[in-house]
């Protein structure tokens, strides 16, 4: 008996140390909503392209310091890469911009957060193992709660179709990179897709606006873009690519119902008031979501490092 109390501990005291960095960096998503706002007016891709290579350069820099090698993609690992670029970083920006312009904002984010069943569904099979019963179970408890939390509104049917790419980039920007996770790390894949990234957003920049037009932000759009390059590229990231390495797609997918909430927390900070009786029972039923799929289940499997040093669930 005490020795399984010990084990249950031991594993209970893992899954927080796994969990913790994807619940952290999906908080500094949700926060991102907030302070997003601010660039309502900014060129899009050139602040976008500017975001990204100040986050490069930043995640090459640490990178350097801690002494972590980014390896050289190859072979089709750059496809791999490009695909997470181009889904989860630049298509992903121009279809949240170019949805509201045809929805309100809330569709957009109730679509967003139907990610977890796509990344319960999908992520299993990308890393060679069965989806678990236990996550596809929790994941449309965690969407409804998202869904309350955002609210609904009006669209057409563009909008629609905007929200749906959305929704496909967003699964995308995790999906795409299991398959690269096990030989880059977090850094390998935080590093290639971000660089890979603010390239692509220069070649709109300079084909859709003019770089010129960064001179009319002002310091409290820089200052909102420098926050998006350090915190909700650079370190949410990391943090988050850690978590999916170790405890897979599907149970990390979980995780991104803590956007909604930590954006209706930040939006308390900003003063924008109390949440209302329905974002409050959101908040509920998500927490529900995610003791549900989350909760410790039979002893993990043996596991394997990454040339990272970031723990890879190994497949059954």
């Amino acid at each position: 008996m005490q020795r399984t109390s010990a084990s249950n501990t031991t594993a209970g005291s893992t899954a927080f140390r796994d969990l913790a960095p994807g619940v952290t960096g999906m908080a500094l998503v949700g926060s991102s909503v907030t302070v997003s706002r601010s660039l309502v007016d900014a060129p899009l891709f050139a602040t976008q392209a500017v975001r990204y290579a100040a986050a490069a350069l930043l995640l090459a820099a640490l990178a350097r310091a801690a002494g972590v090698p980014v390896l050289r993609p190859r072979g089709r690992e750059w496809l791999w890469l490009a695909g997470i670029a181009a889904t989860g970083l630049v298509l992903f920006n121009v279809a949240v911009v170019r949805g509201v312009a045809h929805a309100e904002p809330a569709v957009i984010a109730v679509a967003v957060a139907s990610v977890p069943i796509l990344l319960g569904l999908i992520g299993p099979f990308l890393e060679g193992r069965r989806p678990s019963r236990q996550v596809l179970v929790a994941a449309p408890v965690v969407v409804v709660g998202a869904v309350l939390v955002e609210g609904t509104g009006r669209t057409d049917a563009a909008g629609v179709g905007w929200a749906a790419l959305a929704l496909g980039c967003e699964a995308g920007f995790t999906l795409l990179a299991v398959p690269v996770l096990r030989r880059h790390g977090a850094w390998g894949v935080s590093v290639h897709a971000v660089w890979l990234g603010a390239l692509m957003l220069l070649g709109l920049t300079v084909l859709f606006e003019r770089p010129a037009d960064l001179g009319t932000l002002g310091p409290a759009q820089w200052a909102a873009a420098g926050y998006l390059a350090v915190m909700v590229t650079a370190v949410a990231f990391l943090l988050w690519y850690r978590t999916v390495a170790a405890v897979g797609a599907g149970r990390a997918g979980l995780l991104t119902g803590v956007a909604p909430v930590a954006a209706a927390g930040a939006g308390v900070l900003a003063g924008s008031g109390v949440p209302g009786p329905a974002v409050w029972l959101g908040l509920s039923v998500v927490v529900v979501g995610l003791a549900v799929g989350l909760r410790p289940g039979r002893a993990p499997g043996p596991s394997v490092r990454t040339p990272r040093g970031d723990r890879a669930e190994a497949s059954p």
